[in-house]
């Protein structure tokens, strides 16, 4: 029994692949970026917006205020303590909404690639995949399935 276990550990296949260098080349996370980069551009505009009217309603603040009634101040001071908070709360939630919609666009794209990296793994009998970019050493005897995992991708 004990001359077969360094039989056993020895018939163990092992492979590694990148999983970032090979998510960064799949042509699906191309379409994500353009997605994202149109609502990062509506935000982006709708914030600048905003800020502008901020801008122009403390300009005319500061122009007339010398001569404002107190009551008319303090008026005109809450109305813009109040921009600037919806502006603050709209950057927070746009932040947010960024993120969420990130993350509900490429879970199909890690989903795809980690059942490439399985189905290579299967098909070709490796008892282990790793990542190697969270690898510290990768001896000789293991197998870089990135060439093989792209093949099952489409990526050339």
């Amino acid at each position: 029994m004990m001359l077969m276990l360094p039989m056993a550990i020895s018939a163990q296949k092992f492979g590694h692949v990148n999983t970032q260098e090979l998510f960064a080349m799949m042509p699906e996370v191309n379409k994500v970026r353009l997605t994202m980069d149109t609502i990062n551009n509506q935000y982006e505009t709708q914030l600048a917006s905003m800020n502008e009217e901020f801008q122009r309603k403390y300009q005319d603040y500061m122009a007339q205020e010398a001569t404002m009634a107190d009551a008319i101040k303090q008026i005109r001071q809450q109305e813009l303590q109040e921009m600037q908070q919806r502006i603050q709360l709209f950057y927070q939630t746009a932040e947010q909404d960024i993120q969420k919609k990130q993350q509900e666009l490429l879970a199909p794209v890690h989903e795809k690639m980690t059942k490439a990296i399985k189905a290579v793994g299967d098909r070709e009998g490796y008892t282990y995949i790793f990542d190697s970019a969270a690898m510290v050493h990768i001896g000789a005897d293991a197998t870089d399935v990135m060439p093989a995992v792209k093949r099952e991708l489409g990526i050339q």
